[in-house]
C-alpha cells in the first residue's frame, strides 16, 4: 500500500455532494445484478457507511492514476491479482500474507524481465461480491436464493444463510479495514524485501526442475548481487507500493463510501484505489457506468469478445472524456480461442478513434469450462495461451500490452487443470476451496510469472 496518504477526505456533506455532482443519478437508472435488499434496512446501512472513515485516501488514488499512466505509455507493467471472491472467513493474517506474498513474488520476476516497474494492485479488501447468472439455486428439489458473495449472503445452502442481509455490507467494510491494515504492515515491515522475495522465487524455480526458470532466477540473483556490490540502499527498497481494487458491483456500498477530496472538492470512491465494471454490468447507459463516471478513481472495464469499437469508444467518452492518462483501463477477457481474432480490431479501432487507455489482459474468465467430474475449472495452458495471444496482438499493432488481471490464491488449491504440478480432473476434488471461480494456486501463479517474463523480454 502506498504510504503517500496525500490529502485527507471530508467525511461530511454526502447529500450535498450527491446533489452537486450527480452521484445519486445512478439510483434512477437500470442497476443490474443488485440483490433484493430490504429498503429500510439498506437505508440504515447506507447511513452508517456514509459516516465511517475512508478505506483509502485521495492522494493514494492520484498516485495510482499516475502509475497507470506510466504503464499505458509502456514505462511500467500492471499486475492486478487476487481472489475471485474474498470471504470473511478467509481474511486471516496467514491467508492475506500468502496472497500478498504470491503477488510480490510474481512482481519481482516481472520487474526484472520487463526492466520496468510493476504496478501491484490486489483484488483485495473489497472483492466480496460476484454477479451470478441466476437469482436462485436448486438442489434436490429445494430452491433458494443464489450465493452472491459474503457481502450479500452466506454460502451454506439454508434459508437462513441465503437470506439477503444488507448489514453484511458493514462487515465487508470492517473486514476490508482489517485486510488493508495487514497489507500496509506487510508491505512496510520487511516482508516485501526484494532479497527475501527473490529467495522464495529461487526455491520455486529449483523445485520445478525447469532449466528456463532456473536460468531466469539466477539472472535475478546476479542482478541483486550487483546492486549490493554497487552500494544499493536495500533499506530503501524493503517497502513497496501496493494498491487495492475490486469490482464496483454493489452500488449502495460504493455510493456510501464516496467522499469529497479536501484539496479539490471532487468525489473519490474511498472503498478502493481502483474500481472496475464487469462484463455483465457494463451497459453504457446503466447505473454502474454512470456512478463510476463521476468519481476520480482509475476505472477499469471488462471487455468480452462481443465488444465493438463503438461500444468501447462509448466507455471512453463516458468515463474518460478528458483523455486523462491513467484514468481508464480496458481489461480484455476474450478466451484463448478468440483473442487473436477479436482483440486486433478492437485495439486498432480504439487507437484510431483517439482513445488513450491502458490495455490489460484477464486470461481467466474467457477460459472457464466444466470438467468431466462436474467442477468449474480452467486449463492452465489455455490461460497462458490467451496471455501469449495478448502479447502477440500488441506486438503486431505496435501498441502496449500493459498488464495482467488474474485470479489467484497463495494456497495449494486444486482448482485449475495443468501447470507444472499436472493437476488432473481427478485431482480437483482434493482441495477445491473456491466458492465462485477457480483460481491459480501458488505454484501455478509463479509459473505464470516466469512464462510471462519471457514474453516481456521480447516486448
Amino acid at each position: 500500500m502506498s504510504t503517500d496518504l496525500g490529502a485527507s477526505t471530508d467525511l461530511a456533506a454526502s447529500t450535498d455532494l450527491a446533489a452537486s455532482t450527480g452521484l445519486d443519478r445512478w439510483e434512477t437508472l437500470d442497476a443490474k445484478h443488485q440483490p433484493p435488499w430490504d429498503p429500510v434496512e439498506l437505508a440504515a446501512v447506507r447511513a452508517e457507511l456514509s459516516a465511517v472513515p475512508p478505506l483509502v485516501f485521495a492522494g493514494e488514488v492520484d498516485l495510482l492514476r499516475s502509475r497507470l499512466a506510466q504503464a499505458a505509455a509502456g514505462h511500467a507493467f500492471v499486475l492486478q491479482a487476487g481472489d475471485c471472491a474474498e470471504t470473511f472467513a478467509g481474511a486471516t493474517a496467514d491467508g492475506i500474507r500468502a496472497r500478498l506474498r504470491t503477488i510480490l513474488q510474481m512482481a519481482v520476476t516481472l520487474t526484472y524481465a520487463a526492466s520496468t516497474p510493476v504496478v501491484k494492485i490486489g483484488r483485495m479488501a473489497g472483492q466480496f461480491a460476484k454477479p451470478r447468472s441466476s437469482d436462485v439455486e436448486t438442489r434436490d428439489d429445494v430452491t433458494l436464493p443464489v450465493y452472491r458473495g459474503d457481502a450479500v449472503n452466506g454460502f451454506a445452502f439454508t434459508p437462513e444463510a441465503r437470506a439477503v442481509d444488507p448489514y453484511r455490507l458493514v462487515r465487508a467494510y470492517n473486514t476490508s479495514t482489517a485486510t488493508l491494515n495487514l497489507v500496509r504492515a506487510f508491505t512496510t515491515g520487511g516482508d516485501a524485501d526484494l532479497r527475501e522475495v527473490h529467495t522464495w522465487n529461487s526455491g520455486f524455480a529449483a523445485s520445478t526442475g525447469s532449466v528456463r526458470y532456473e536460468r531466469l532466477a539466477t539472472e535475478i540473483e546476479r542482478a541483486i548481487g550487483f546492486m549490493g556490490a554497487a552500494g544499493a540502499d536495500f533499506e530503501a527498497i524493503r517497502t513497496v507500493e501496493f494498491f487495492s481494487s475490486h469490482e464496483a458491483l454493489l452500488l449502495p456500498y460504493e455510493a456510501a463510501l464516496t467522499r469529497t477530496d479536501s484539496r479539490t472538492g471532487r468525489p473519490y470512491d474511498t472503498s478502493a484505489h481502483m474500481l472496475w465494471i464487469g462484463e455483465r454490468t457494463r451497459g453504457l447507459d446503466d447505473a454502474h457506468v454512470d456512478l463510476l463516471s463521476r468519481v476520480r478513481n482509475p476505472v477499469g472495464v471488462k471487455l468480452g469478445p462481443t465488444t465493438t469499437v463503438d461500444q468501447a469508444m462509448g466507455y471512453v467518452e463516458k468515463l474518460d472524456p478528458d483523455r486523462e492518462p491513467g484514468r481508464l483501463t480496458f481489461i480484455s477477457r476474450m478466451g484463448a480461442g478468440a483473442i487473436r481474432d477479436v482483440l486486433p480490431g478492437l485495439v486498432s479501432g480504439v487507437e484510431a478513434a483517439g482513445g488513450q487507455v491502458l490495455w490489460t489482459c484477464d486470461p481467466m474468465h474467457g477460459n472457464t469450462i466444466s470438467s468431466p467430474s462436474g467442477y468449474k475449472t480452467r486449463r492452465f495452458d489455455d490461460v497462458i495461451d490467451e496471455v501469449r495471444g495478448f502479447f502477440e496482438v500488441h506486438a503486431a499493432l505496435g501498441t502496449v500490452p500493459g498488464g495482467l488481471h488474474v485470479e489467484l490464491t497463495g494456497d495449494d488449491v486444486t482448482e485449475i487443470l495443468g501447470g507444472h504440478g499436472k493437476i488432473l480432473d481427478a485431482d480437483l476434488a482434493t482441495r477445491y476451496d473456491s466458492l465462485c471461480d477457480p483460481r491459480l494456486n501458488h505454484q501455478q501463479s509463479l509459473e505464470m510469472a516466469f512464462l510471462v517474463a519471457e514474453m516481456l523480454q521480447q516486448r
